[in-house]
């Protein structure tokens, strides 16, 4: 059990400091690129940050059964915590202290890519079924954490907007360095850009496939049986193209049109023109333009 009520107390009653710093993701969307990310950063660039502990104790879930057993509080500033909350889901102290967040958004269609291997190769989660059986239970949010469009649409519509950076994983993609540079001065943390380069470098996914504490080989087969699928399995945008049928992504458009029509600053143009891929969310200053090719003033998500 991941989350037992034990774990979900120590949650809400969790007392919170103004200098932690939050990863906030819908699973699948660039967590634990986020986790390796942000530890390098606060470290200044120091690879011991990174090699010394599995990630999910270097930057643990606070609503997973281990959080109450890291000794937390114990942990100097700035401490580095992950959450699949939606944010009406976050507990009491987060809105009253307002702990720094980072907000980790992925295309949807590859949301689903990433979560239809990754529940497959899992003994902890049910099993997908076949691939449109899951696409269904993806889009009527009946996986674990629910819902993407309404995870997506509540952390996007957030109040006190001025402690979450907002970032997607496309435009880490595109430039990791300027990804890299941006997070460092969101958390007041200043690099030089050489000590970017190195974090950047050190945060290419194939780097990342070999850091024994990122690629969970340290998890035994009886949990992620990784012969059937790799848990940092290919890192890239757009594998959906691999994966959907054309019945499929039609589908899938038309349920994302319906559930993000009352989104945040809605744009209806695409970031990949002329192909249908998700629409667009601009939230008046609040992501970073992406570098998406032909459409630089654009912002992805």
């Amino acid at each position: 059990h991941l989350h037992p009520p034990q774990s979900l107390k120590y949650y809400e009653d969790f007392a919170f400091r103004p200098d932690d710093i939050i990863i906030a993701t819908y699973p699948k969307s660039g967590t634990t690129w986020m986790q390796e990310i942000v530890p390098l950063i606060v470290s200044g660039g120091d690879p011991a940050s990174v090699e010394t502990l599995p990630n999910w104790n270097r930057v643990p879930w606070l609503e997973v059964y281990n959080a109450r057993n890291l000794n937390l509080e114990e942990r100097p500033s700035p401490r580095v915590f992950a959450t699949h909350f939606h944010y009406n889901m976050m507990p009491p102290g987060f809105f009253e202290v307002k702990p720094r967040v980072i907000y980790v958004m992925r295309n949807p269609k590859d949301v689903f890519t990433s979560s239809f291997h990754y529940y497959g190769i899992t003994s902890f989660l049910v099993k997908p079924g076949s691939q449109s059986e899951f696409l269904h239970k993806f889009l009527d949010g009946k996986v674990m954490f629910g819902s993407w469009f309404d995870h997506v649409k509540s952390w996007l519509n957030a109040e006190d907007k001025q402690h979450i950076m907002y970032i997607c994983y496309e435009e880490m993609i595109m430039d990791l360095k300027d990804s890299v540079a941006r997070i460092a001065q969101f958390l007041e943390k200043p690099l030089d850009a050489e000590v970017v380069e190195k974090i950047a470098d050190r945060c290419l996914f194939k780097n990342m496939k070999q850091n024994n504490m990122s690629n969970y080989s340290m998890v035994s087969c009886e949990f992620i049986d990784q012969t059937k699928s790799e848990f940092l399995r290919k890192g890239i945008a757009g594998d959906w193209k691999n994966q959907l049928t054309v019945a499929e992504v039609e589908h899938f458009d038309a349920v994302y049109k319906d559930k993000m029509k009352d989104k945040t600053s809605p744009s209806k143009e695409m970031c990949e023109p002329g192909e249908n891929t998700y629409f667009q969310v601009v939230l008046e200053n609040s992501i970073h333009p992406s570098k998406c090719p032909q459409k630089p003033q654009l912002y992805c998500i």
